[in-house]
């Protein structure tokens, strides 16, 4: 082990992160197992069922792509509609890997340990998602390659002063790092996935992605100066993303989007949502992949006061865009922020209030941050809250300054084929990953158990 790796000092803090007396190899075959383990039939009944709901993808998008944007709901004022509620919606979901593994990292946090990993696949599949909206709404998507600076014959260039350029680089960008992040951390386990196979295809498939790993203390020392640089290139991208998608909306003239409160907004919801999926799924697969001596409950209780303190900054958000609206004397944005609470779009706006602003509350309670079943159910309103605090967002458009263009929004079959399918996309990766990858970092849970404490003259 690295001198450089993190120890905690405290023995109870060390003791605390790893429950049932688990030593060195315990701790890799427990996590280990679950990828070498026969395929169960829970696992298939979960991985059918995602996949085939992962096929109203290809369907959509050949129905999109051969009749037009017209198949979805979208009328005159309401050009963006569930597309880009997805698109967002997938962009929140992806901050909470990108936090804990990054700002967590970075103030050496040891309780990320257990829970970085899940989180970082989250990321990297959520943003896989989040970039198959933007390719398509805008209708003509076999001319997408428009929006990158390609030379072309025509001297074409894309507007470098647009919000909407600015998501193209911005997504990209979070992608390609987010997906470096990963597999770096991932390194060390798959040689260890590479010495444990059995057969020769699983040797060799974890032997081409561990890259000639060995575990020498020269490949240590690099392997944690990296995913320091890592972390920290990774931590103003959370910043960046969400701010830059909420500069679509902001850069507007439209009642209810033109507000300077806009990157701040998205990106604490942005986080917030995150880590509301984080408590959710975690908590599921914990319990189904026997991880409790793993992933204790003082992970998932660290996780939900976090979200709690978000529920707060989310919340004061809520109320301070309302002020502001009413404060400003603007009577358009006064209407808006009134119709949203009692207008078309009220019961929206009143779910995405009680599922992000009040019921986090309970996780005052220890015995509800103590409580897998009240985690689930928590953690899948915020989420669901979420989503609908990013279409009471986008359907202001519906109602802009002239009231003879108003017209509210229906999504068709094909707005909801995509977005289920997105969410099959996303279960389908997920589940790859848990049957075939090391759901937990076996390294970095071991630099933080007893065992990795120096001890007096020991030097590595």
């Amino acid at each position: 082990m690295s001198q450089n790796a993190y120890i905690p000092d405290n023995p109870n803090e060390r003791v605390s992160l790893v429950q049932g007396g688990l030593n060195f190899s315990q701790v890799t075959e427990t996590v280990a197992s679950i990828a070498e383990r026969p395929t169960s039939k829970i696992w298939l009944f979960a991985f059918l069922h995602a996949a085939g709901l992962a096929g109203l993808v290809p369907l959509a998008l050949v129905v999109l792509l051969w009749n037009g944007t017209g198949v979805w709901g979208l009328n005159n004022p309401q050009a963006w509609a569930w597309d880009i509620v997805n698109f967002v919606f997938w962009v929140g979901i992806a901050h909470a890997g990108t936090f804990i593994s990054s700002i967590l990292t970075l103030t050496r946090q040891p309780w990320r340990t257990s829970i970085g990993r899940f989180a970082e696949a989250m990321t990297v599949f959520s943003v896989a998602c989040a970039g198959m909206f933007p390719a398509v709404h805008v209708g003509r998507a076999w001319c997408a390659h428009w929006l990158f600076p390609v030379p072309n014959q025509m001297d074409l260039w894309p507007n470098f002063h647009s919000p909407l350029l600015w998501d193209v680089f911005a997504v990209n960008t979070y992608a390609t790092v987010s997906v470096l992040f990963w597999y770096l951390g991932l390194i060390p386990d798959l040689a260890t996935m590479r010495d444990r196979a059995k057969n020769s295809v699983a040797k060799i498939a974890y032997g081409v992605f561990a890259l000639g790993w060995t575990g020498s203390i020269r490949q240590w020392m690099n392997f944690e100066k990296a995913y320091q640089i890592f972390a920290a290139i990774a931590t103003p991208l959370i910043c960046a993303v969400s701010a830059v998608v909420s500069c679509d909306f902001a850069g507007s003239q439209i009642p209810g989007w033109h507000a300077t409160i806009f990157p701040l907004y998205f990106v604490c919801g942005a986080v917030f949502q995150g880590f509301c999926a984080t408590i959710f799924l975690m908590a599921i697969f914990r319990t189904t992949l026997g991880l409790e001596n793993l992933v204790t409950m003082r992970h998932l209780e660290n996780l939900c006061k976090i979200t709690l303190a978000l529920s707060f900054i989310v919340t004061y958000i809520y109320f301070m865009e309302y002020f502001i609206a009413k404060f400003s004397g603007n009577p358009y944005e006064a209407f808006c922020f009134d119709n949203r609470m009692v207008g078309w779009y009220a019961v929206g706006y009143w779910t995405m209030i009680i599922c992000n602003g009040v019921i986090p509350q309970l996780f005052w309670f220890r015995a509800v941050r103590n409580s897998i079943p009240a985690m689930i159910v928590i953690g899948f309103l915020g989420v669901f809250g979420m989503w609908f605090e990013r279409y009471i967002i986008i359907m202001a458009i519906s109602h802009d300054f002239l009231p003879s263009s108003w017209e509210g929004f229906m999504p068709t079959f094909w707005d909801c084929a995509l977005f289920l399918g997105s969410i099959g996309t996303f279960f389908t990766l997920l589940l790859i990953f848990i049957r075939f990858v090391p759901v937990i970092s076996i390294a970095e849970v071991k630099m933080v158990m007893p065992e990795a404490k120096p001890q007096h003259g020991d030097h590595h």
